[in-house]
């Protein structure tokens, strides 16, 4: 299938009191629809089952799916009918999810350059003990990773933007994870980071 397939694009998937649970494709989200395991929600978040989606008709510059009946736009947020349970699977510690916590973002000056760009510092030097851990993990440039060198922050007069931590949302990183910015999915993905 070419990248540009509508079927393939993704969807957010909320339980019924609008947390996200996943990410799913197109493909899916309309057999979800279709067998009335979900529902719909527009750009106004107004919830549809599928015959009522099916008649709102695609919309000028936006994706849809050709069928012989018309368009049918492409749902970009659907709503489960059921109860559907977070799942809380354990989020592993590597340079990726490392780099999504601290938002691609050097956690002692703030820029944010290209993310091959970035280094993973220890706070607490590993010459001095420090451990790789969520805790003692941050997202650096090279200028201020090469700049602390093998000292904390404190003894060269850098200051960390925040406190690094064990994310406990894995969620919303998955989430994150995502690099196109879907304008529907923020509200849910802001309400589910302020929650935790």
């Amino acid at each position: 299938m070419s990248a540009h397939d509508p079927l393939i694009a993704p969807v957010l998937v909320l339980n019924r009191n609008y947390q996200p649970v996943r990410v799913t494709t197109v493909r899916h989200a309309f057999l979800m629809l279709y067998v009335d395991r979900a529902h719909a929600l527009d750009s106004d978040y107004e919830v549809y089952d599928f015959d009522g989606w099916a008649a709102l008709g695609p919309v000028d510059g936006e994706p849809f799916v050709g069928t012989t009946s018309g368009g049918v736009r492409t749902p970009r947020v659907v709503l489960l009918r059921e109860y559907n349970r977070v799942p809380r699977t354990p989020l592993r510690l590597s340079r990726r999810n490392i780099l999504l916590r601290d938002d691609y973002t050097c956690q002692y000056c703030g820029c944010q350059p290209h993310p091959r760009d970035l280094n993973l510092d220890h706070v607490i030097p590993r010459s001095r003990g420090g451990e790789s851990t969520w805790e003692n993990l941050v997202a650096s440039c090279r200028r201020c990773n090469l700049e602390k060198g093998a000292r904390t922050p404190e003894e060269c007069g850098m200051r960390l933007l925040k406190r690094p931590r064990r994310p406990n949302w894995s969620v919303v990183v998955q989430l994150a994870s995502i690099h196109q910015k879907i304008a529907e999915w923020e509200p849910f993905l802001a309400a589910a980071g302020a929650a935790e």
